[in-house]
């Protein structure tokens, strides 16, 4: 049992908390039973995992936690490759730095059988704050780099069509940028339509995982009404 907070196996999980690391070893870590079990379900590769009072003091796995709870138990994965899986629809995020905000897109994303293509600037989908709000979607939605798709619907605060009215059996890609910074011109130019969620009050903008959640419901709603 490892007793020792210099063991390499507990300094591997403390540098996998920084995205650099997770970078150039293509490693992240699961936090708590529910994660590992999701990674362990997606056939993800596991490196190492480590049981609290079995593999490990569970002060020590406590110690190299990010969780206010301490988890029992903490796992070491390859990361996935890329996938070039083909998806009715699609999520396209430029530059979404807010880690919550990306695991909550994942989530939804697989809800509603989406893929998710990330640019440089978005927050690590494999950091702890993603994965946690991902809840394992993360290991099932496929992820691609990011780029304009045919069909694309630029997802803008205001101006755009309303969304309701947009063929969004047609127009099946959404394109979405940061609440700061929004989508540039250059980028909201290459998409076909913009599409704006009415909203009534003083409310300037939803948040951009609630959005892309909508969107990608009312997509899924006129889709089923035309079946």
């Amino acid at each position: 049992m490892i007793s020792s907070r210099g063991n390499e196996k507990l300094k591997l999980v403390r540098k996998l908390h920084e995205r650099r690391w997770r970078d150039k070893l293509g490693l992240f870590v699961a936090e708590g039973e529910d994660l590992v079990d999701a990674a362990r379900d997606a056939g993800l590769e596991s490196v190492d995992v480590l049981v609290a009072g079995d593999d490990v003091e569970p002060s020590l796995l406590a110690e190299v936690s990010t969780l206010g709870h301490p988890p029992r138990v903490i796992g070491i994965f390859r990361r996935p490759d890329r996938s070039l899986e083909a998806a009715s629809t699609t999520l396209a995020l430029w530059r979404l730095s807010d880690p919550a905000n990306v695991g909550v897109l994942l989530r939804s994303a697989d809800a509603f059988g989406a893929a998710v293509l990330l640019s440089e600037g978005c927050a690590d989908p494999f950091g702890p704050k993603a994965l946690r709000a991902a809840m394992g979607s993360t290991f099932r939605v496929p992820l691609l780099d990011f780029k304009v798709l045919p069909e694309s619907v630029a997802l803008v605060p205001n101006g755009g069509a309303q969304l309701d009215e947009v063929d969004l059996e047609r127009y099946s890609n959404f394109v979405l940028g940061s609440e700061r910074g929004g989508l540039p011109a250059e980028i909201a130019e290459q998409c076909d339509v913009a599409a704006t969620i009415p909203t009534r009050g003083g409310v300037e903008s939803l948040n951009v995982a609630m959005a892309g959640t909508i969107a990608m419901y009312e997509r899924s709603r006129q889709c089923r009404l035309r079946r």
